[in-house]
């Protein structure tokens, strides 16, 4: 049974705002060395597509651990730091974007008091999928999705595959679930609006009798070293669920 580590990225870049959330901050150093660290030792890195396959369908992957790259959130700085690292080593990645905030800002942060920073305008991301980075919905304004009601989460879901779909004039197959915030109300509206899987904030590696709309990743945070990065390769895969989710 194959083990996959989908590994969650926020913002990549040379400098985090004091007020910015620092724990998702990735160094492009680190990046750096993380993305060279998968290519040289011969990691299988995966889209989002191909991990589905072999996790439910019948792709048949090595023995060698496999990881997917995902970016939460839609940021300017993975065009300019993360992408050209990517494409330097041929790597497919998913980013999940906040399809009512295309070109404006992380304005869920800002609600917070922190540091907001910009994201990916429709033309960029449209350039990006030209060049082979796939897409996903991260609801249409990224809500806490467990704390509003039916009506509007059945908005979030189903507006932000639509308006995503419109942008790429393709199916929009993925979900991801902003702040990794989840119930039973929450899973069955993303089934609902037409999506076939999304990936949660729980930790550990996806493995096959994993529910697909329950998909578990790998958080890249600020401190992690090569010798972090290793460890939640290679041993960080089982799962510890939050309180509040599925009941």
């Amino acid at each position: 049974m194959p083990k996959i580590s989908i590994l969650m990225y926020h913002q990549v870049g040379e400098f985090a705002k004091p007020d910015s959330h620092r724990a998702t901050f990735c160094h492009i150093r680190r990046f750096r060395a993380q993305m060279a660290y998968l290519y040289y030792f011969g990691y299988k890195v995966l889209s989002l597509d191909q991990a589905m396959d072999a996790l439910y369908g019948g792709l048949n992957i090595s023995k060698k651990h496999a990881v997917v790259l995902t970016f939460d959130d839609g940021y300017v700085n993975f065009e300019r730091y993360a992408f050209p690292v990517l494409k330097k080593y041929g790597f497919p990645s998913t980013v999940f974007l906040v399809a009512g905030l295309l070109g404006k800002n992380a304005q869920w942060l800002a609600d917070d008091g922190r540091y907001a920073p910009d994201l990916m305008d429709i033309s960029t991301v449209k350039r990006l999928r030209a060049e082979g980075v796939s897409f996903g919905s991260h609801a249409l304004t990224h809500p806490r999705l467990t704390q509003i009601s039916p009506h509007i989460l059945e908005k979030e879901v189903k507006e932000s595959k639509r308006l995503l779909e419109e942008v790429f004039d393709e199916e929009i197959k993925y979900f991801c679930y902003p702040g990794g915030e989840y119930n039973t109300e929450v899973v069955q509206a993303v089934k609902e609006a037409g999506y076939e899987a999304a990936l949660t904030c729980d930790r550990a590696s996806a493995v096959s009798h994993d529910d697909p709309f329950l998909l578990p990743r790998k958080a890249i945070s600020f401190g992690d070293s090569l010798a972090g990065y290793f460890w939640k390769l290679h041993m960080k895969h089982k799962r510890k669920f939050k309180e509040q989710l599925i009941r």
